[in-house]
């Protein structure tokens, strides 16, 4: 795998930040999925969607990152081949899932907002429970066609993985000449599913912001307003860095550019998303200000109930 510096010490300090990252995601996504499960005014479609991208976005970073900092910490830049099919899978699992759950929560807006009337009715608990594990199911099936694909595919050029972690496309890289069109294939298939989803949910948000701005209460567009922007902004980061990082011409490709979109499309999503959601909803803000007083509550109580040493 690639080395994130050439130096001891900033190997050192790459694996205080990821650390920090990684931290931060476990933390963030954490509260998201303990404040939904507990909160029963949280019980909605919006947030039961919300806390399967929480976990989802668990899943993703800790694909990724942990093994990054295991090998600064042992100063090596070895997987086993069996490991590296193992993250490939589980990371184009998480990545696919998510999307897939990402274009169901843009429909989830568009019915919420335009035809609130049938909300009830479309999206009931049965259908939320069905469409989110169609959202797992497509991450699987999608996951298993490209780790089966990629690791068919000779490799011819080395054992070196030019990234932090085992990306498809690095790996298409170190493939035989003519073997690797295969995988070019699936990979133009797929980016055109997910043209076709991104083009679904920017038709929905369309609709979406033309019922908010016909909507007579300044509080009623902010709320709409405050529920579908930040999922906007996750959905445009996560689109494009992806869709540069495997469709971008090798001629434009470079060590240092390459590490930075995986890391804008691997790492920053799950670490930012709990703050995108949470920073203009007054609901999850109020989950976590419950979830903080229960714990200060029972800290509190540990303390006053628990026998006291007496000292002679």
């Amino acid at each position: 795998l690639l080395a994130l510096a050439d130096t001891r010490q900033l190997q050192l300090l790459h694996f205080w930040l990821l650390l920090g990252i990684y931290l931060a995601a476990l933390l963030g996504n954490g509260l998201i999925s303990t404040a939904v499960a507990c909160d029963h005014r949280l019980h909605t479609p919006m947030y039961f969607f919300l806390l399967n991208l929480a976990l989802l976005d668990l899943g993703c970073i800790s694909t990724t990152l942990p093994k990054a900092m295991a090998n600064i910490v042992f100063d090596t830049q070895a997987i086993f081949y069996a490991g590296c099919v193992a993250k490939v899978f589980l990371f184009v699992f998480f990545i696919s899932a998510e999307y897939s759950l990402l274009t169901i929560m843009s429909y989830d807006r568009y019915v919420a907002i335009c035809m609130p009337l049938h909300y009830r009715t479309l999206l009931g608990s049965r259908a939320c429970a069905t469409m989110a594990a169609a959202a797992w199911g497509a991450g699987l099936l999608y996951s298993l066609l490209h780790t089966a694909n990629t690791f068919s595919m000779p490799l011819c050029q080395g054992n070196v993985v030019h990234q932090f972690f085992c990306e498809i496309p690095q790996l298409v890289k170190l493939s035989c000449s003519q073997s690797y069109l295969k995988e070019i294939f699936v990979l133009v298939v797929s980016a055109s599913v997910a043209s076709g989803c991104f083009a679904f949910i920017v038709f929905s948000y369309v609709q979406v912001f033309r019922a908010v701005l016909r909507m007579p209460s300044d509080q009623g567009r902010h709320k709409a307003f405050s529920t579908c922007l930040p999922h906007l902004a996750v959905v445009s980061l996560f689109i494009s860095t992806a869709m540069f990082a495997y469709l971008k011409p090798p001629s434009i490709s470079s060590p240092s550019l390459d590490l930075l979109v995986a890391v804008l499309y691997s790492v920053v999503p799950p670490a930012v998303n709990p703050l995108i959601y949470s920073l203009r909803n007054q609901e999850i803000k109020d989950a976590f200000r419950k979830i903080l007083q229960y714990t200060l509550f029972l800290h509190q109580n540990y303390f006053h109930h628990s026998p006291k040493t007496i000292m002679t």
